[in-house]
């Protein structure tokens, strides 16, 4: 889909949020113009790499993750000539797309009032950490443990655990692209510019859903229960099979759980008054558990997701990242791209697909 290939975006971003916007337009056809700082040789995710990566190379594979499609190029910011030349590029672009620290953007003359005045049309996409008025460095793991995630994320007898990704950044990232949509398609009916502007904070804080109304309606304060789920059982819990391999339950309603309990030949837990309905199931879902797991250790993986596929059973394998892109629907969602002589690899950021219906 090449739904912007008439759309031009200057990426003035860093890190992970900002360049996933961008990356997003590129999938689609923008044109899309990434400024690095050159003081630093470039966005500093250049240098994240992991042991195996190859140390020579100017990319890293996190760099690659949030960068696609984009002409790069470094500048220098507080270089007269080199903001001219940005300020050119800005003044006949879409969107431009930021992340400064508070108060850098007016030092730097990219504020919105002084691009506005350059380009009125201008989409101006803008990340903060907290707040305008909050100058602290908004990593993404200082944002997990500010908007309640690392409290929630863990075993009940283990410390807080941040999420295996930067899941503060990604959201934000999504709600940055929604906003500049609903501005290009305001744009489209006045003409006029506007300013586009999401915290990390509160889009991770947006993201507490039914853990948010949890505690806003009933004042319950969600603890750290591993993957269970608060509301529902058995739902989260992991069992290991006869062969070693593990299977996730996700049993959302009481005929899903009598078709487990045949399943796993423990027909006489439906009749059982502790198992008889969800609530029940949540209030006792430990003793629950162990009779699953005994189960569970009789037969090998296959043999379960066999008649839990026959009987309609919500499970999940246990997959590692390996296992994940060996499957067809996976594989299809890589990007490849040289970036600088370096072979690099990401999924895509859309995972959409618009269709219609030709007139006859």
């Amino acid at each position: 889909m090449k739904i912007f290939q008439n759309l031009k975006i200057v990426e003035l971003s860093s890190v992970l949020a900002g360049p996933l916007v961008g990356t997003f337009f590129a999938e689609l056809g923008a044109e899309v113009i990434k400024v690095e700082n050159q003081l630093t040789d470039g966005d500093v995710t250049r240098k994240w790499k992991i042991p195996e990566e190859n140390r020579q190379h100017a990319v890293s594979a996190y760099y690659a993750a949030a960068n696609f499609g984009k002409k790069t190029l470094l500048r220098d910011l507080k270089n007269e000539a080199d903001y001219l030349e940005v300020l050119g590029w800005v003044a006949t672009a879409d969107v431009v797309l930021l992340n400064f620290k508070p108060g850098d953007a007016l030092k730097l003359k990219l504020d919105y009032e002084t691009l506005y005045k350059k380009n009125p049309t201008l989409i101006y996409g803008e990340i903060i950490g907290f707040s305008e008025q909050d100058p602290r460095v908004a990593y993404d793991v200082v944002l997990q443990a500010e908007t309640g995630y690392m409290s929630m994320n863990g075993e009940s007898d283990a410390p807080p655990l941040k999420l295996p990704l930067a899941i503060i950044d990604i959201l934000a990232a999504h709600q940055l692209k929604e906003g500049i949509l609903c501005a290009l398609l305001e744009r489209a009916k006045d003409g006029k510019g506007r300013k586009v502007s999401v915290s990390l904070y509160q889009a991770g804080v947006t993201a507490l859903a039914n853990q948010a109304s949890n505690w806003l309606m009933n004042g319950h304060i969600p603890q750290r229960i591993g993957s269970l789920h608060p509301n529902i059982a058995p739902y989260g819990e992991t069992f290991q099979c006869w062969d070693g391999k593990w299977i996730v339950l996700a049993i959302g309603s009481d005929k899903q759980f009598e078709s487990l309990c045949h399943v796993l030949e423990l027909s006489g837990l439906i009749a059982d008054s502790r198992f008889e309905t969800n609530a029940s199931r949540v209030q006792h879902r430990t003793a629950l558990t162990r009779y699953l797991k005994e189960a569970f250790l009789k037969k090998p993986s296959n043999k379960w997701i066999q008649s839990f596929l026959k009987n309609q059973v919500p499970f999940g394998q246990i997959k590692d990242i390996k296992d994940v892109f060996e499957e067809d629907q996976a594989s299809q969602l890589i990007l490849e791209e040289d970036i600088e002589g370096v072979p690099t690899k990401r999924v895509k950021t859309v995972a959409f697909k618009i269709t219609g219906l030709s007139e006859p």
